[in-house]
């Protein structure tokens, strides 16, 4: 396929994965509690993923070493916390699917990289100038009118959605942080490694096995959001984030259709008008973040300096 096609079709299947991944996670939450849809994403998601990751290696029929080399780090404890962090905002918007409209959990979730963009300046020291913190003010003015704390639509419920896009933020930072020295395969290993086990203890207190057409939804939601993320990840390792990040807005239609036809939800217009300016405000946040990468890209050759950020 020609390269300038490849990213935004990738891009678009990944979108397609999770606006799927969601709806069956609503699917197994009629019958089964949120902990155990968090842990049985994890478990069927690492069945998943820790066969392509060692595929390369498998199809050469490499000796037992050079499994361990692949995904060798010194970074354990901070994949302790980072994966600590990691299964409480998967609790939290999974409960947000389980429990909010569709098109509201998904449009709050799109709001992950205005945090992000906070933490990034807190945590890792980045310059966000002017136009970034407009973005961002735009942003919250975005889930202010999802949320609209002055009326009686106002739920506590919306609180914990926002709660998953602030942590999910904080997990991006940490990854961040895990890239200086590991590879992608090497973090998504430790991260089902350690997410399985730590899902698994509080699924245990409600726990209950499924039954039936359950556990369609539960393989396919482990299925669906490993596929996504590698196709996501994929995407954006041959294509331009500024041009790719629209695409993944696509999945705010997918499940507002299907909470719609599947589950009766109506299609609420403040939601539609607050998940747009939040969309527009990730979407220039994320024009502004590639553009100031490749120039940091190109200057670095010849100065080393640091980028600025606006």
């Amino acid at each position: 396929m020609n390269r300038s096609l490849h990213a935004p079709m990738l891009m678009l299947a990944s979108t397609v994965g999770f606006g799927l991944m969601a709806i069956t996670i609503r699917l197994a939450s009629k019958t089964e509690p949120t902990l155990e849809v968090a842990f049985f994403r994890s478990f069927f998601g690492g069945l998943i993923a820790l066969p392509i990751i060692f595929w390369p290696l498998l199809r050469q029929r490499r000796p037992l070493k050079d499994y361990a080399a692949e995904v060798k780090t010194n970074q354990l404890r901070r994949y302790v916390v980072r994966c600590l962090i990691g299964v409480v905002s998967m609790f939290c918007g999974f409960w947000a699917i389980s429990n909010l409209p569709l098109s509201q959990a998904i449009a709050l979730a799109y709001s992950s990289p205005i945090f992000a963009t906070i933490a990034a300046a807190l945590l890792l020291g980045e310059k966000v100038r002017a136009r970034r913190w407009a973005a961002v003010v735009i942003g919250f003015l975005g889930m202010l009118v999802i949320v609209r704390p002055w009326s009686h639509a106002f739920s506590m419920g919306a609180l914990v959605a926002i709660s998953a896009a602030l942590i999910t933020a904080i997990v991006a930072i940490q990854i961040k942080q895990l890239t200086r020295e590991d590879t992608p395969n090497t973090i998504v290993f430790w991260t089902y490694v350690f997410w399985i086990p730590m899902s698994l203890l509080p699924a245990m207190f409600v726990w209950h096995w499924p039954q039936g057409d359950a556990w369609i939804w539960l393989i396919a939601s482990g299925i669906l959001g490993t596929v996504g993320q590698l196709l996501w990840t994929r995407a954006l390792n041959i294509g331009d984030v500024s041009a790719l990040t629209p695409i993944s807005f696509v999945q705010l239609p997918i499940v507002t259709f299907a909470g719609w036809a599947m589950f009766g939800e109506s299609i609420d217009a403040w939601t539609l008008g607050g998940a747009a300016i939040i969309l527009s405000a990730t979407a220039y946040i994320s024009h502004r973040e590639a553009k100031l990468a490749r120039q940091n890209k190109s200057m670095q050759p010849s100065s080393g300096s640091e980028p600025g950020g606006n």
